[in-house]
């Protein structure tokens, strides 16, 4: 006989993983159900994970390095761009769908007991295999170039690719719980949010190399976000370009577990109450 006590948390900076393990079954039906529902009645169905990267390139082709002319640091286009692409859909997507968990979600809260934090985690994880994915087509793209003789020059520092994404998912995981938790009480966040986000992709290292920045202050901006580095650290161990500095990723990974810190501090404020103003 199996007897399940509920009681409310006493500290609000408290992640029980014992409890998240024992729920590890209904962690796995949530990223099956994200997976499978992402494109269920479409005609393309999962090829859309290879169609919209594609898309995206070849517009960026168009109106950045044919338009605006935006160095790639001498890379061919097409390969500079879904390096960017690859980081960032999963960085955003990522970003989009915790921001939501509890307005998304809030059907299947007031029903049912079970950790709340466990709709943020599957969501993040989830979206890994996307992300494997479209990185399969970057490297079909990387392994063409080099053949044809491309001057492509990886380097030890791409063995740093799971610890980056990581870092990334834990950035996504921890801005999006802190947003979905403030959105119960005022909706117009979300508005705000997904406008923020838009800019954000241009505030960071996606479609031009940190080199092109010259003016002091705006580089000393770009630095100070925490995406910057990780950018430039993938770019730089793949391709052999950009700027890597041990420091700069130092203060990423802090300030994403500092983030994380808060998320979860917020979170769990939050998700007490959250039924009585969602």
């Amino acid at each position: 006989m199996y007897i399940t006590i509920i009681k409310p948390k006493n500290r609000l900076f408290e992640v029980d993983f014992k409890e998240l393990w024992q729920y590890r079954d209904l962690f796995s039906m949530f990223i099956k159900r994200d997976i499978v529902t992402q494109y269920k009645q479409t005609i393309l169905g999962p090829a859309w994970y290879f169609v919209q990267p594609i898309l995206t390139t070849i517009m960026y082709m168009v109106v950045f390095g044919g338009i605006a002319k935006i160095s790639t640091d001498g890379l061919p286009q097409p390969l500079f761009y879904l390096s960017g692409i690859v980081l960032w859909q999963y960085f955003s997507d990522c970003l989009n769908k915790t921001s939501s968990t509890f307005t998304a979600n809030q059907h299947i809260f007031g029903k049912v007991y079970f950790p709340r934090l466990i709709v943020p985690l599957s969501t993040v994880t989830s979206n890994l295999v996307r992300m494997g994915i479209q990185f399969i087509l970057f490297l079909a793209v990387y392994i063409y170039y080099v053949i044809i003789g491309v001057a492509v020059q990886p380097n030890v520092y791409a063995c740093l690719f799971p610890v980056l994404i990581v870092m990334l998912a834990g950035l996504s995981l921890g801005f999006g719980i802190i947003i979905s938790s403030m959105t119960t009480k005022y909706r117009d966040l979300t508005i705000l949010f997904t406008f923020i986000v838009q800019l954000w992709m241009y505030a960071t290292p996606v479609i031009y190399p940190l080199s092109t920045i010259t003016n002091e202050k705006l580089r000393l901006a770009m630095l100070l976000n925490p995406l910057t580095s990780i950018f430039e650290a993938f770019k730089y161990g793949m391709l052999g370009v950009g700027e890597f500095s041990w420091g700069s990723l130092a203060y990423s990974f802090v300030f994403t577990v500092v983030l994380l810190g808060i998320g979860v501090v917020v979170f769990n404020k939050v998700q007490r109450s959250f039924m009585d103003t969602v």
